[in-house]
């Protein structure tokens, strides 16, 4: 089995830097184009998909259907963004200095009260890849959209030996990684390079 693991396109609040969380919000025409482009290139590269999962918010399903036109998409809640509480919508510009110090440095510092810990993330992600490696044959390729944040929490899940590197690692917009999963476990991810990257 392998699973493709893409970041949704860019959205407003993306080019206005804001912590946009659990906000549902559409794609922009940029955000269409990139999940347009990553789709184009599944499709040159003989890559289709078997089962196609999604974060319920639309900015993630938009960029499911794009890149997989055609199939169902199935929605998790698992897969949602960081619960960023009360700074949801915060200004990235001017943040504030618990967020800074926060985002400096993920593994030292824990997030700040009113915010979903980095391990909660890793552990819904980690549910969700568990149950695809038990219930997905063997020969199927699954695309799962979902958000910067949360994708990290899966490649920290798949690749626990990174030991916090990848929570600041730049993820941008349609972004993907690939894992495999053979003989009871799943492979180190590794990043697909595609043209047409956004903030």
């Amino acid at each position: 089995m392998r699973v493709y693991i893409l970041r949704h396109g860019q959205t407003d609040k993306n080019k206005e830097k804001v912590l946009q969380g659990r906000s549902d919000l559409p794609l922009n025409e940029e955000g269409r184009q990139q999940a347009e482009e990553t789709g184009a290139y599944f499709r040159q590269n003989g890559i289709s998909f078997d089962r196609v999962y999604s974060s319920p918010l639309s900015r993630a399903v938009q960029t499911a259907e794009q890149a997989a036109p055609g199939h169902d998409v199935l929605k998790d809640e698992r897969l949602l963004e960081m619960d960023y509480g009360p700074y949801e919508g915060s200004s990235l510009t001017s943040p504030a200095p618990e967020i800074v110090e926060f985002f400096r440095d993920f593994v030292h510092h824990p997030a700040p009260e009113g915010m979903e810990s980095l391990a909660s993330v890793t552990a819904r992600l980690g549910t969700f890849l568990d149950e695809l490696a038990g219930t997905c044959g063997p020969s199927e390729n699954i695309l799962i959209s979902t958000h910067a944040i949360a994708m990290k929490g899966a490649l920290e899940y798949l690749m626990p030996e990174s030991k916090g590197s990848w929570w600041s690692t730049y993820i941008g917009n349609c972004a993907v990684y690939m894992a495999e999963y053979r003989n009871g476990a799943y492979s180190a991810p590794k990043e697909i390079n595609i043209k047409a990257r956004s903030e």
